[in-house]
Order: structure tokens, then sequence, then C-alpha cells
């Protein structure tokens, strides 16, 4: 996925009412960029990183930025950080549709936003004839607290476990129902639940392990000029 425009440098001011930011640019203007991100993004939005946003093309909206990627200190140098949520099934999507994630490969169909559960919608629906249904919950992953340990959620997630159920039941019922970590850092080598933050998420998933749900992981290269899906990460429990 490459960025329409190039991405604008800047130094995060502060983080606010969860979706707004103030970033101060290089011409020492300040900004209000939307930030697409309703978790807690955990050592992600201290002041004084250095962000990139991406300017908008609608003249309409209201803010007129997005804050895109964060630079962050690591136990290797500095990581670049994909902050922004929305970006997460564009980016899987476009895997698919270059055949790069191969335990999901040979569906011919592909629909996003489904209808099942109990009012919900599953991010992509993959379908093949004499195949069963095969569905693809995204979920993007940014925390990192110690080594190169990837950890999902960073705050307690009631949707992310209704997500789980839901996903186990379509198991049970001899479907196909995949868990997609989307790691959305380079610098991590093994994704794990964040027990200690959210206990009834780590529960929920290993009650969904046990009825069959699959979990892929894969972390992502990201630059100021785009971000694509690297290689798989193995999943610890």
């Amino acid at each position: 996925m490459q960025f329409p425009d190039p991405l604008i440098p800047g130094r995060l001011q502060r983080r606010y009412k969860r979706f707004l930011s103030d970033i101060l640019l290089e011409d020492g203007s300040e900004v209000v960029a939307h930030c697409a991100n309703p978790g807690s993004m955990m050592g992600l939005a201290e002041p004084g990183s250095l962000v990139w946003l991406s300017p908008s093309r609608n003249p309409a909206r209201k803010l007129k930025y997005s804050w895109e990627l964060v630079e962050v200190a690591g136990d290797k140098g500095t990581a670049l950080v994909g902050i922004n949520t929305g970006r997460a099934n564009g980016l899987v999507a476009e895997a698919l549709e270059a055949g790069k994630v191969p335990e999901l490969a040979g569906y011919a169909g592909r629909r996003a936003e489904v209808r099942y559960g109990t009012n919900s919608r599953v991010d992509f629906l993959l379908e093949e004839p004499g195949r069963p249904a095969c569905y693809v919950e995204v979920k993007s992953v940014t925390l990192r607290r110690t080594g190169t340990l990837a950890e999902f959620p960073d705050a307690v997630t009631a949707r992310g476990a209704k997500h789980l159920g839901e996903l186990a039941e379509v198991a049970r019922q001899g479907q196909r129902a995949v868990l997609f970590f989307l790691v959305q850092r380079g610098d991590c080598t093994t994704v794990a639940p964040a027990a200690d933050i959210d206990p009834a998420y780590a529960t929920a998933l290993g009650r969904s392990l046990d009825a069959g749900v699959e979990v892929l992981c894969y972390k992502c290269n990201l630059s100021p000029h785009g971000i694509a899906l690297d290689e798989r990460l193995p999943l610890a429990l």
C-alpha cells in the first residue's frame, strides 16, 4: 500500500479526545490531525515524537490531515509504527489480492463487511465452490512493551472478545474462522495476547482456539512511502 501523497513530518504535541492530535510541522505551524486509533496507543503518543501525516484530498473535510506513522525507540535503534487502524483492512485486502497470504489462497470470491453473528460484520468472507466459507477478522496490533514481543490488545476490548466468540461459533458450524493479527511495525518477532491488560480477551482467545479458530500473525514493512505485508510471525500463548 503506497500513500497517495507524500507524508508530512512533524512532532507530536499531544493526543486527546482519542481521535485528535496536535502536530507541530517543520515550518513552525501547528495543525490538528485525525488520529484513527481507538486504542490506548500505549508507548506511541509521547509528546515530541516524530510523526508523519497524510494530507486529505477532500477539500470539504474538516481535518485536513491524518496521523499515519510514529517513530519509536526500540532495542536496535528506532522503528516506525503504523497507528492508523483504518489502514489494516486495506493492507490485508491488498495482500490477499497479491497472493501474499498462502494460508488464505484458493478463494475466488472475497466480500468485505459481511453480516454475521449478533449484529456484527466480519472483515472478509472468502468463498470458493466446494470449500467451506472462510471468515476473516482483522486486528491491528501496535503494542510492544518488552523485547520483540507484539501484544494485543492495548486496552480492554469487549468488542474484540465478542468477535472471538462469534468466530468460535462459525468454526463449530463447520466453516473456517481466522483471526488475523496485523502487526503494524517491523521490530517484532512474536505475537501474544496482553493478558494483564485484558484477561477476558486472553481467555476468549484460548476458547476460540479450542473451538477451531485459526490465528494468523503477520508483521509489516513501513516507510513514509507506504506499508506492505512482511513475514508471518508465531503466536505465543
